[in-house]
């Protein structure tokens, strides 16, 4: 019984200090809250925050492989393809034949991407003004100077 009793005491303690401590579960808090608010102002044009933010990065990119849009998302293959397929489907991202031949298929923003991301810029500014009232100026300012400053080459695969 002593035994069970240190283990309790041990468990209570690690519960105690990842509850105080834990920077993995407020970021995913506060990723999870901003995100629900992208989601409901984008939900009437058919998108979700992942995807519009992937058609914003492919737009950027201009031209990329699905490994290059990957790293540069910082997402696992799975958890692309798994956003990229409503894409496809919708017609808003569309493969290309790519210039040096062989399998690499580069993905672009299609015309019909293109005007998505306008029509939605709307209803993306709105939970923009929201995600910014809620965080504060502390907070944006914060954010925005974490996620800018993180080395690239900090990140794991």
């Amino acid at each position: 019984m002593m035994m069970s009793t240190e283990t309790e005491t041990a468990d209570a303690g690690v519960v105690g200090e990842i509850t105080r401590n834990c920077l993995l579960t407020r970021t995913r808090r506060i990723s999870r809250i901003i995100t629900n608010m992208y989601d409901q102002a984008l939900r009437p044009y058919g998108v979700n925050a992942p995807q519009f933010s992937l058609l914003v990065l492919i737009a950027n990119l201009g031209g990329a492989s699905r490994a290059e849009i990957g790293r540069a998302n910082y997402q696992e293959r799975s958890t692309l393809t798994r956003n990229l397929a409503l894409l496809l489907t919708e017609g808003w991202v569309e493969e290309m034949v790519s210039d040096q031949g062989g399998r690499s298929r580069p993905l672009v923003l299609s015309q019909a991407g293109k005007e998505l991301l306008v029509s939605a810029a709307p209803a993306w500014r709105a939970a923009q003004v929201k995600a910014k009232q809620l965080l504060g100026e502390e907070g944006v300012t914060a954010i925005v100077g974490v996620a800018d400053s993180i080395p690239l080459d900090e990140l794991v695969e």
